[in-house]
């Protein structure tokens, strides 16, 4: 009897492996009909918007016809300004973390911290980014404060998606590096970024496609609720897809067209992230290639 129990015990695993798998692949295939459900919904009810003049007119009476021609480009310029804030302060963050900082209590402290600012509801965000860059720096309501409050939000995650593609570079490239007599910064510049390049861009998309459905930060330091004209400088309310969206789901006078143009809204701005993570996913391809050549 006893020599029947490995082989009843391998039966066991093995029905516990076909049960465990097919579970994960009932809860990956629920995820994933889920969002492509949201999605087919979205593409369904915004498509009969989606025209030329919807995408390249200003909006019209009490934003009921028209366009959301403002709203795209104020969101465009939102999203490269907290970019153009975050990015270098985000990756500089990073590699000081992981390259220079040594282990001990004030790394684990910022890690904390980090880990901890990337958990806050947008919404403290806005209401910080409104006393600091609104009222105490006398920015007003603008693109710059609304570019640094979205920058602000984006930061955590830079800085933790840099540093765990620098972690994920191996040690062998700076040994060598350095054993061939270059100096740290040229280690982690002319080898270690490179290899870690297409990990860290990602963390960029990922903080593109956070930053640009974001309402609550800009409902405090940008946005306008009516604004059909484009920007001059970065002093200038504007237009926001997120918060035009919000606006025309809760207000509109026509509730018809407002739900044909709220739809057609949220298939624009899901296309903006979408072509945002597929032209990620060309570049970090290219990079990894030319790593591997």
């Amino acid at each position: 009897m006893s020599a029947l129990t490995p082989k009843g015990n391998s039966t066991r695993k093995r029905i516990l492996q076909i049960v465990g798998f097919g579970a994960f692949r009932a809860i990956t295939g629920f995820v994933v009909a889920v969002l492509f459900g949201i999605l087919f919904f979205i593409f369904h009810e915004g498509l009969p918007a989606m025209t030329w003049k919807f995408i390249t007119s200003n909006p019209e009476n009490g934003m009921t016809e028209g366009g959301i021609f403002p709203a795209i480009v104020g969101t465009g310029c939102l999203v490269l300004g907290s970019m153009l804030f975050a990015f270098p302060i985000g990756v500089m963050s990073g590699i000081w973390l992981n390259e220079y900082l040594k282990d001990g209590y004030l790394k684990r402290f910022i890690n904390m911290m980090t880990n901890n600012l990337a958990g806050v509801p947008s919404v403290v965000f806005g209401l910080f980014g409104m006393a600091l860059f609104v009222n105490q720096l006398k920015f007003g309501d603008s693109i710059l404060a609304g570019s640094l409050t979205l920058g602000l939000l984006a930061l955590p995650v830079i800085i933790r998606t840099t540093e765990e593609a620098l972690k994920s570079v191996d040690d062998s490239y700076r040994i060598a590096s350095l054993a061939l007599g270059a100096s740290q910064w040229q280690t982690v510049s002319k080898v270690v970024l490179p290899v870690a390049f297409p990990n860290i861009f990602t963390g960029l998309i990922l903080s593109i496609g956070r930053v640009s459905g974001e309402t609550a930060p800009i409902l405090f330091t940008v946005a306008a609720y009516f604004l059909p004209k484009l920007p001059h400088s970065i002093f200038d309310q504007v237009m926001a897809l997120p918060y035009h969206l919000y606006v025309i789901s809760t207000s509109g006078t026509d509730i018809e067209k407002s739900r044909v143009i709220a739809y057609g809204t949220a298939l624009v701005l899901i296309c903006i992230v979408l072509a945002s993570n597929i032209l990620a996913g060309f570049i970090r391809r290219y990079y990894t290639k030319k790593n591997k050549t």
